[in-house]
């Protein structure tokens, strides 16, 4: 069993319902990172971290790419949702050490590192991480999960790892996991409210897309709307996420979408967003 929050393998024939990115819009190949359009109608941007000989560890180059295809996807007003998976090995085997090994204090202060590493979390697309094998500091039955900066080299993450994991899961789990490095699986990360859904790996990619294409199915701009409300819960005391959510659920009477989703609901026929 894998988890989203895994990846089987590419289609060995063409298939009609992929666009690749890099025709549509950024006219380059990437060199760490596959990305496309998937879905039915196109409206899910898939990418796979594509750096299988170094267990796609987050290199410096790969992130450029990463934010570049997240960037793409979040402008392109056909997608609804991106998926982002990995290998079969490992989704991403941390940080590129060798890359940080050699880095002084100055270097890491002056230039910002990890400066471009939160552009993720930015994001207003919904992004569902199909994670199959390592993933390792990534907050996420055969998959092990785990954060193991501490345990392979004397410093804590860097990127937010201790503080996304801690509001994810408690902060006694979040503090085992990375004082011990040690791995939980898939079903204990299910548990432990780390993953929403877990699936065989044969077919853990397609599930995810078929879940990226429900939510694209909904109007963009109150999908952004209902995660920005999601996500300030993580961050605000319960009154100020309730004046949020009020905030929120008022600005979308100035959608036409509201009106279109309410006018269907009492028509009882399918609505027709048109994102505005």
């Amino acid at each position: 069993m894998r988890l989203r929050l895994p990846f089987s393998g590419w289609p060995a024939a063409p298939d009609l319902t992929y666009t690749p990115l890099c025709l549509l819009a950024l006219g380059a190949n990437f060199e760490y990172i596959i990305a496309e359009k998937r879905g039915k109608n196109n409206t899910v941007g898939l990418i796979q971290l594509n750096r299988p000989k170094a267990l796609n560890a987050l290199c410096d180059g790969l992130i450029e790419e990463l934010n570049q295809a997240l960037k793409t996807f979040e402008e392109d007003t056909a997608v609804g949702a991106i998926v982002l998976t990995g290998g079969d090995k490992a989704f991403a085997a941390g940080a590129d050490i060798k890359e940080m090994q050699n880095l002084s204090f100055q270097d890491c202060y002056s230039d910002k590192f990890l400066k471009h590493w939160d552009h993720l979390t930015q994001m207003k697309k919904p992004v569902i991480a199909a994670v199959n094998g390592y993933a390792v500091s990534i907050a996420a039955k055969g998959l092990l999960l785990w954060l193991k900066e501490l345990h392979d080299q004397p410093l804590p993450a860097g990127a937010g790892g201790t503080q996304r994991l801690t509001r994810a899961v408690g902060k006694s789990l979040a503090m085992e996991m990375v004082l011990t490095g040690d791995r939980i699986s898939a079903q204990e990360a299910k548990q432990a409210g780390l993953v929403s859904k877990i699936f065989p790996v044969e077919t853990l990619v397609e599930e995810a897309i078929q879940c990226a294409e429900k939510i694209a199915s909904n109007s963009k701009i109150i999908v952004a709307m209902a995660k920005e409300s999601v996500n300030a819960a993580f961050e605000m005391t319960l009154t100020e996420g309730s004046k949020l959510e009020k905030k929120l659920f008022y600005s979308t009477f100035a959608t036409d979408d509201r009106k279109e989703g309410m006018t269907a609901f009492v028509e009882k026929r399918k609505a027709n967003f048109k994102d505005q």
